[in-house]
């Protein structure tokens, strides 16, 4: 059977995530987080006490950043050196500052390089803000995940709520329309919908719903005939 590669891309609090998972373990494919990588590297730096993107200080710690992933099942596993990350990709911070490096080109590059190779010859799910556009701008399938921001917002304030972390609905919200921002006004792989992507808005989707799309969507490219 055809194993192709599967791009998704969105704003944050869409799903892109959950459903890439979802979409990987329904297909049987690899799923690749790849904003978990970049929260890896903006951990370690905060952890190494860089806290602004100094490009001079933040290219001197990519030489040294060893990160590597490992499969567990459908998912891949973030490692630097020995230690596992876990919940440190998802604390707020780390969240918020991987947002900010993910702007230099530096970072994008190293990070960029390495999904390329992860993904060589296909049967993966990978979901991020450039996957369509510059990671893999050939994919088979690409989607492109939207919804409004008041869902999207209690999404993550939900989240983030059973999680532990006391937070306002005002304030997720005003975090996320920020990185919206500067995400989509970057200089380097601004998040934008590729031309060729479907559009999956998932304002009123449950999770199953948004898993079911983009399997009908994949299986239509998979059993699609091939032409010489």
């Amino acid at each position: 059977m055809r194993r192709i590669i599967i791009a998704i891309d969105g704003y944050v609090a869409t799903g892109k995530s959950t459903t890439a998972r979802g979409v990987a373990a329904r297909l049987n494919y690899l799923h690749i987080d790849s904003g978990a990588m970049y929260r890896a590297l903006a951990w370690y730096l905060l952890e190494s006490g860089i806290r602004t993107p100094d490009e001079a200080a933040i290219q001197k710690v990519l030489v040294e950043f060893a990160i590597h992933l490992e499969r567990e099942g459908q998912e891949m596993v973030v490692y630097l050196g020995d230690r596992r990350l876990e919940k440190e990709l998802r604390q707020p911070e780390v969240a918020s500052f991987a947002s900010v490096i993910s702007a230099i080109a530096a970072v994008r590059e190293k990070m960029v390089a390495e999904q390329q190779r992860l993904g060589k010859g296909g049967g993966i799910v990978m979901d991020g803000r450039d996957i369509g556009t510059v990671v893999f701008p050939h994919a088979e399938l690409k989607v492109f995940m939207v919804a409004d921001l008041e869902a999207r917002a209690r999404r993550r304030y939900e989240e983030l709520r059973q999680r532990g972390y006391e937070v306002s609905l005002q304030a997720v919200k005003a975090e996320i329309a920020e990185r919206d921002h500067r995400d989509e006004t970057r200089l380097i792989s601004p998040l934008r919908r590729a031309p060729d992507a479907k559009i999956l808005d998932t304002t009123y989707l449950t999770i199953p719903q948004q898993i079911d799309q983009v399997v009908a969507w994949a299986e239509a490219c998979i059993f699609a005939p091939q032409t010489s």
